[in-house]
Formats: C-alpha cells, structure tokens, sequence
C-alpha cells in the first residue's frame, strides 16, 4: 500500500513538473528568424545616439540588399550589399538601429525604414502596384546626411513620395571607421493611422529598407539617388510585450495543487 502511494505521488509530481513546462514555454514563431526583435529597454531608450553602450546589449538581425529594380532608373550594383538591425522600445518610444558599410562619408549618403500602413497590402518598392499586390500606402522613415535629421514621409507608388504636415520622427547618423550607424525613433503609436504605422507589442508588422550611396562620381552625378539605391524585401518587425509572470504563479499554483493532492490521499 506505501509503495502503491509512493508511485502515485511520484506520478503527481511529475505532472505537476511537466505541467510547469508547457506553462513555463512560450511560442516560437516562424517570423522570428527574419524579423526585427524591439526588445524591452532596462533604461532609457537612445533614440538620438547611435553609439549609445546600451546598443552593445541588442541582439543583431542582418538583412540582404540588393539593387532596386522595379522602376527606372536602375543600376545595377550597389554600394551597401547586407544592413544590420537593432531595436529597442520602453513601451512609448521605439528607436531602430541600422549599420551597414560605406566607404566614404558624402553629404548624400542617405537611409530610410519603410513600413506598410494599414490592412492593404503594399510592395516594398514604394508601395507601387505589381502583379498581384494591390498597392498599398507605405510610411517612410528617411534620413540623409547633409539634412542631419529624419524626415516621415507617406508614398502610394513612385512618384507620390511626399512630406507629412506634421513631422513626428527624430534621428541621427554617425559615420566611424567605414561604417554608418543611423538610428530612427518615434513613439509607438502617434493616432494617426491613416498617415502612420502603429506600432503594438506582441504584434508583427512588415518593415523594408533602403540605403543610398551619395558618393559624388567624376561626372558629377551621384553614385546612388532616387530610385536608384540598395533595397530589402519586406521583413517582420516585433516590439515585445512587456513581461509576462503569469506563467509562474499558475505554475506556483500547479505545484500547490499538486502537494496538496499528495496531502489529502496520505
């Protein structure tokens, strides 16, 4: 009889124990290995300072670039080839992170962050209809060198680029080593949906990239400008949920029941 009740209060426990680890596991989702993580700041987010120590702390997602090739004029190869991406949000303010190579500093060399805006779905190349997307509006985060400031913008295909009335983005670029670092930050959701991506934890949103190259050739002419820069697809873009503890007291809970089970057969 002892040993019939040993087993089963081992077996009580080992339920408990497994139980605690289905609470305990999150989900993994399949957008996390191509997607931009915001993860929760412990301080105050950098969003001016592209060289701020608490970036040293953000796990890094790299992306491909390629030569944008959906509308003229074209080139056909850049000067930026992959852009590394860090994120950081304190649930008000979310700031992004690009770093990619450039061989010199020029007053053109420029970078921008394009999201989708609301449900219809947009091509990373301004938002332009193609073949089986509809052409969606596109929010543009844009900043260039010699402007030394970060412009938002809304698009609906080349050639509707254009200004928002009211300017709600701020960031800065830092140039060290051959290497740029550019940080874009806004509050996480502005109101405006109609002009602005929101930004809502725990919930995935398409973001693009595009970097140009404003090196002056012997002609005169810029190396990389308007259409012609380095692009990425769309990719995902997360910020995390606050933290979650609730797992722990329903596991808290799982293992009282567990010995209090134990209690009452004994």
């Amino acid at each position: 009889m002892v040993d019939r009740l040993s087993g089963y209060r081992q077996s009580l426990v080992g339920g408990a124990i497994v139980g605690v680890g289905l609470l305990i596991a999150q989900p993994v989702f399949a957008q996390e290995s191509v997607a931009v993580r915001a993860h929760v700041a412990k301080g105050t987010v950098p969003v001016e300072d592209p060289n701020a120590a608490t970036w040293n702390d953000v796990p890094v997602s790299e992306f491909p670039l390629s030569p944008q090739v959906h509308w003229p004029t074209r080139i056909l190869e850049v000067t930026a080839q992959t852009v590394k991406v860090r994120a950081l949000h304190d649930g008000q303010q979310v700031a992004v992170l690009l770093e990619y190579a450039d061989p010199s500093e020029d007053p053109d060399d420029a970078a921008a962050l394009e999201f989708m805006v609301g449900e219809k779905k947009a091509h990373f190349a301004h938002g332009q209809p193609m073949a089986q997307v509809q052409g969606g509006p596109v929010n543009i985060w844009f900043w260039k060198n010699k402007d030394a400031k970060v412009l938002d913008m809304n698009a609906q295909g080349f050639g509707t680029l254009k200004v928002q009335d009211k300017q709600d983005t701020k960031g800065k670029g830092v140039y060290q080593n051959g290497t740029w670092k550019v940080v874009f930050s806004r509050a996480l959701s502005t109101g405006d949906a109609e002009h602005d991506t929101q930004i809502k934890p725990g919930e995935y949103i398409n973001i693009a990239f595009a970097i140009w190259d404003g090196k002056k050739l012997e002609s005169g002419d810029l190396k990389e400008k308007g259409s012609q820069k380095a692009v990425s697809s769309w990719w995902y873009f997360r910020a995390d949920p606050p933290p979650d503890y609730s797992s722990y007291v329903y596991a808290a809970l799982a293992i009282g029941v567990a010995v209090g089970v134990q209690f009452v057969i004994i």
